[in-house]
């Protein structure tokens, strides 16, 4: 199987598309924010008319209201990727979401989950705040708050669990044990700042404002996942008067910007992705990688 990786905004559904439809593959999503039913504009995600004939996956599987972890994507992607390979298709897995490519692709096991404890974990972060989750983190596993940025909510209501029901955080994912045997194609691009400045133009062009508030009453803001999606958070300020409507597309790029720097920074360690050349045709380099390892 595949899997093409790299940050936002470098062009990794146009690349997978085209080897799936050079080597008769399916694509398998990746993308932990295009799991979300009705998030479309702001993530991105590839319009049903431009898949052409090759089946995309795991789109559009959850309401915004669910909250997504990567324990219960590893049991989603894995169910679909092994019911293809007993058909003998190609998956394809394509997305940006690092510890989700890596929950369904190598040998990972996650710590349970405890929702009574969630839900206590959820409100002091909604009553105390990112910083002050933070110390307390520190205090029981200064390790694990070394990993973490303090500003990052969710991850450290989820690293409080952890340490709360098994006495530690489990360490860095400094090995590659693979469930499957994987080519990874990686791309990325020397000019992405600028495609991502784009990209949120584009989703402006297109609607996101009114998608955020088409979502708002389908319960986005009660997803503690979907709500802090790039693009969604910052037009939920802007609807809460926090800033205007163009801060909020200011905010947003930056955002991003910070994102890809993160997942350059996670898929730049990982020594088993064939990185492309982004001036280079990549479908060309795609299938010389294949080839190679076949």
């Amino acid at each position: 199987m595949i899997a093409v990786v790299g940050p936002t905004a470098a062009g990794k559904s146009d690349l997978a598309l085209a080897v799936a439809l050079a080597v008769g593959g399916e694509v398998v999503n990746a993308d932990s924010m295009q799991l979300y039913r009705g998030m479309d504009i702001g993530t991105a995600k590839l319009p049903v008319k431009d898949r052409g004939e090759v089946p995309h996956h795991l789109l559009d599987v959850w309401p915004v209201t669910r909250t997504a972890t990567a324990a219960d994507y590893q049991q989603l992607c894995r169910e679909v990727v092994d019911r293809l390979l007993t058909q003998g298709r190609t998956p394809i897995l394509v997305g940006g979401s690092g510890l989700y490519l890596r929950a369904a692709l190598d040998a990972l096991d996650f710590p349970g989950t405890d929702p009574q404890l969630r839900a206590a974990l959820e409100a002091d972060l909604e009553r105390d705040g990112a910083v002050a989750l933070h110390a307390r983190l520190a205090a029981l596993d200064p390790q694990a708050a070394l990993r973490m940025e303090p500003g990052n909510g969710r991850r450290i209501v989820r690293a409080l669990e952890v340490v709360t029901l098994t006495g530690s955080m489990p360490g860095r994912l400094e090995s590659y044990e693979g469930h499957y045997d994987v080519t990874y194609l990686g791309l990325d691009r020397p000019d992405l700042a600028e495609r991502i400045t784009l990209r949120v133009d584009r989703m402006w062009e297109q609607g996101l404002v009114q998608e955020v508030r088409a979502l708002e009453g389908e319960g986005l803001r009660k997803g503690v996942t979907a709500s802090r999606a790039l693009g969604y958070a910052q037009v939920l300020g802007a609807f809460d008067a926090r800033w205007d409507v163009a801060t909020a597309r200011t905010l947003t790029v930056r955002a991003t910007r910070r994102f890809a720097r993160r997942q350059r920074a996670w898929f730049g360690r990982d020594p088993r992705i064939h990185w492309l050349a982004a001036d280079e045709p990549l479908l060309d380099q795609a299938l010389a990688v294949l080839d190679a390892g076949s």
